[in-house]
């Protein structure tokens, strides 16, 4: 049986659609099974992470994530429209978030589907990887058949997202268990780590571990 890496994942974090491409790799070079854990976004779970006092966490990430991806290879574009209804200059979160709650939900649906880490791939290439209106037209049905999904199912799932905000509510404790907030975080047998830049040291830790394939 293969051991089991939990990724807890925002649909706003830049830093998540970086790190899709290595947590696929991990499941195909070590006997793991990644379970794809969608988080809301610390901007809606946390309002005051990015309050006026610290807006230089915003301001930092907006410099560090076009050149992390230009250095990756990764096409990129901050979204349009961004995934959280958020104002420009205060950070104030508004009380409508027409987006984000559904990209989650669907994201719990399509790991429910098997599909979890393949969605997050084609939705996540959309919202940051320069499609300007993702959200328009055909784009994210698109995405959800690429990952061999059918996107009006999904929605139909989650017309009553009761289920789904229960498992969301459920990541994001586990989360906090964890020992940390932020997202991406992997976590291997209790232990996290944060960010798209440490999927080198959670390879190093399966090697040692003895769960690299043949």
């Amino acid at each position: 049986m293969d051991a089991a890496v939990d990724l807890f994942w925002s649909f706003r974090s830049p830093y998540s659609y970086l790190a899709v491409p290595g947590a696929i790799r991990l499941e195909q070079d070590y006997r793991v099974k990644v379970r794809f854990r969608p988080v809301l976004p610390l901007a809606v779970r946390e309002p005051s992470f990015f309050s006026p006092d610290n807006l230089k966490r915003a301001k930092y990430i907006r410099v560090d994530f076009p050149r992390r991806a230009e250095m990756l290879g990764f096409p990129h574009a901050w979204p349009s429209p961004d995934p959280i209804v958020q104002d420009t200059q205060t950070y104030k979160i508004a009380a409508e978030q027409p987006y984000i709650y559904r990209l989650t939900y669907l994201g719990v649906e399509a790991e429910r589907r098997g599909r979890g880490l393949a969605f997050a791939r084609e939705v996540s290439s959309l919202i940051f990887g320069g499609t300007r209106g993702w959200d328009t037209g055909g784009h994210l049905a698109d995405a959800a058949q690429r990952a061999g999904l059918d996107l009006a199912a999904m929605d139909a799932a989650i017309a009553d997202p009761a289920s789904h905000r229960a498992t969301v509510e459920e990541n994001q404790e586990r989360l906090a268990k964890s020992g940390h907030w932020g997202v991406p975080t992997f976590v291997f047998e209790g232990e996290p780590f944060f960010g798209e830049d440490r999927i080198d040291t959670l390879r190093w830790r399966l090697a040692k571990q003895a769960l690299r394939r043949g």
